[in-house]
């Protein structure tokens, strides 16, 4: 803070508290100052400490959890649009935080770019700097207001704060509630921005379950960025490798339909929310974890990006391999997206989706698979203050020899204020929608979705807020007749320690469309046309994040299917010894007392997870999980070395095994380096 650049620039502070209340000034003080160059945006934060030399965090490992550290972040939204951006900062100990934002404040941290930090500790303050290459963030040439805030998180004192002030209903990332930095000239664009990041790859696996022989895997490819201008970024692959990616968290399954796990690889992921969240959580047009499912990625291209700042494009073109567990050929995958802004910080949405087959199936006679495509539009209301959000979306498949119920009409409106939450949602999917690039798990039916509820804010004692909910999901078939819903009245209470207990009654109601087992182990169906109605209770308790010792429970005891009983506990322990060890336990236990011929049922998930940070540069990440119900035990083990930004070094262990008797299935081992370049 003494260098003379940071004593002649500008400073930001007078930071308004957000929680636990946005009544005040915050009361722990933060500082903030900027500065640029041609190269890089620099930013330096002093963040003054309440009691002497302490924090909390839980490790130096990258896009941490918001609320379980002491953090300083930045919101950017270079185009002043109030609807996306870009997201850095770090918490106490120095570990990153980077990521894309969308829909006017959500944060991807599955994002990763080049920049650089450091964080250095006294004993009345930490202080972070950071340098954030202007090739690193996209921004349209000549505009010369940008949208900011400064985002502070103090665990000690459980006070969050932000230079613009937030309403305490909305994250402190909330677009509609930034500040302007004000450029006094044009921001310097890059004459030159083009990154190319290689890999090369070795690997050995071993299928014990089918006997096969050890195969070894030696492979080369790599992705090239190139900045068409700096805000539309073209992104190239080639032969990509996704082997360090994590792996998913399992959860028991007694569902019905198909779950979602969110995708994770690099290459989808930047602007990905023009692709991603186009539609409903649970009608998805475009689900890139379809691409590359048992199949190779041979090349792909992207597009993304701003063409001014009303005006976003999303193309994409993917061409896979051919599929030898399925006897599959080739194919290729594209996705248009256009995104218009309207009003103040609504938009309009366009896509186009189309998969088609590509040569011929390894082994021959195999049927080739007609083309699929999809076409929509939505329209996204955001009002200026955020009160307002809402959705209204249609959709039409196009599949050989299907006509008649293949589209999707759907909508929603909320009110969301400090003290009252409004929300109605509509949807209908017909029975012949098909969206095979798609994640929509169910289809044929109407469904309608009301949500209420109120908070409390009292002005002294332990007790924040407090607040009743009310929500129902009905479900109906084509022709309106009901076939489930479930009601939930829930007792929501936040204490001033930032703990949490929430206290529902269930009562749900299912008329089976298909044969089903309840216990999803393969037992025997359910029949179609199977009524079942049954109440439960629910009690979840969560612990204040500023402890090192923190913990989860959540019980729920209640009917089940066929006038059974379901006991379901839920659990996470976890234990840090900051800012180096973070250990989590996970736990799931499930027990199912159904009459014959299933009799009693019983499930455990157990998922311990280490994450070790020797340095914010140095990772060693350990995750178990041992599944009852799909008898299966997997170990997924990771070392990374961030040997320069964006430039890494991995070794990959996995193996699965059947638990009892203990047998091996397979393990692999991979090592594999990658080196981001400018040129």
């Amino acid at each position: 803070m003494d260098e003379v650049d940071w004593l002649k620039a500008d400073s930001a502070a007078n930071f308004f508290m957000a929680l636990p209340m946005d009544t005040s000034f915050a009361k722990v003080r933060t500082t903030v100052r900027m500065s640029y160059d041609n190269n890089n945006l620099y930013i330096i934060a002093v963040c003054y400490t309440p009691v002497p030399g302490s924090y909390m965090v839980e490790s130096l490992k990258r896009d941490f959890a918001f609320q379980k550290n002491d953090n300083f972040l930045l919101f950017m939204d270079p185009f002043d649009a109030r609807t996306d951006g870009f997201s850095f900062g770090a918490n106490a100990a120095g570990a990153q935080w980077d990521g894309t934002m969308y829909e006017g404040g959500k944060v991807d941290l599955s994002w990763d770019n080049k920049w650089y930090s450091a964080v250095k500790n006294y004993p009345d303050k930490w202080v972070f700097e950071a340098a954030i290459p202007f090739k690193s963030i996209r921004y349209k040439k000549g505009i010369r207001e940008w949208g900011i805030n400064f985002s502070r998180n103090d665990l000690i004192t459980t006070e969050k704060s932000s230079w613009a002030p937030v309403p305490r209903q909305f994250p402190t990332a909330a677009l509609a509630y930034t500040g302007t930095i004000i450029w006094d000239e044009e921001p310097p664009v890059a004459s030159s921005n083009v990154s190319v990041i290689p890999y090369v790859l070795g690997g050995v696996t071993k299928d014990y379950q089918n006997g096969n022989k050890v195969s070894y895997r030696k492979d080369i490819g790599g992705d090239v960025k190139v900045a068409l201008t700096s805000s539309l970024n073209l992104d190239m692959t080639v032969n990509p490798d996704f082997s360090q990616v994590d792996v998913d968290q399992q959860v028991i399954n007694l569902n019905r339909y198909e779950l979602f796990f969110p995708e994770k690889r690099q290459f989808f992921l930047e602007n990905g929310d023009l692709f991603s969240n186009f539609g409903y959580a649970d009608i998805r047009p475009f689900f890139s974890r379809r691409i590359g499912l048992n199949a190779p990625i041979r090349f792909g291209t992207r597009m993304t990006g701003k063409i001014d700042k009303d005006w976003r494009v999303g193309v994409m073109d993917v061409q896979t391999g051919q599929s030898g567990i399925a006897n599959l050929p080739g194919q290729n995958f594209g996705v248009l997206t256009l995104q218009r802004r309207v009003f103040s910080r609504s938009n309009i949405g366009f896509m186009l989706i189309n998969k088609d087959a590509t040569g011929n199936a390894p082994i021959a006679g195999n049927v080739t698979p007609g083309y699929n495509r999809n076409i929509g539009m939505e329209y996204n209301l955001a009002s200026s203050n955020n009160l307002w959000t809402g959705k209204l979306l249609g959709l039409k498949s196009f599949t050989p020899g299907v006509k008649g119920r293949d589209f999707v009409a759907a909508g929603n409106l909320q009110y969301l204020s400090k003290y009252w939450t409004f929300a109605l949602q509509q949807q209908y999917v017909g029975t012949n929608y098909n969206a095979e690039v798609g994640y929509v798990p169910r289809v044929g039916y109407n469904k309608i979705n009301p949500l209420v509820q109120h908070n409390f804010f009292p002005k002294s004692g332990v007790v924040l807020s407090h607040g009743v909910q009310l929500t129902s999901t009905y479900f109906f078939d084509e022709n309106f007749k009901r076939t489930d819903n479930e009601s939930i009245f829930s007792y929501l209470i936040t204490f001033r320690n930032r703990s949490t207990i929430t206290v529902s009654g269930l009562d749900t109601y299912v008329k089976l469309l298909r044969p089903f087992d309840p216990t999803n182990n393969g037992n025997a169906l359910l029949p179609t046309g199977t009524e079942s109605h049954w109440n439960t209770a629910d009690v979840q308790y969560a612990s204040k994040p500023q402890s090192v010792f923190t913990y989860l429970v959540d019980v729920t005891r209640g009917g089940y299917y066929d006038r059974g009983n379901r006991l379901s506990v839920t659990g996470q322990v976890g234990y840090r010894f900051q800012p180096y060890v973070n250990l989590i336990l996970n736990t799931s236990y499930n027990d199912l007392r159904l009459p014959q011929p299933y009799s009693r049922t019983k499930f455990w998930l157990i998922g311990p997870r280490a994450d070790v940070t020797f340095t914010n540069t140095l990772y060693f990440t350990t995750f178990v999980q041992y599944n009852e119900q799909a008898k299966n035990m997997n170990i997924n083990s990771r070392l990374q070395w961030r040997y320069k930004p964006a430039s890494d070094f991995f070794i990959v262990y996995g193996d699965n095994s059947i638990p009892s008797p203990f047998t091996v299935k397979n393990r692999q081992l991979t090592i594999k380096w990658t080196y981001w370049w400018n040129i």
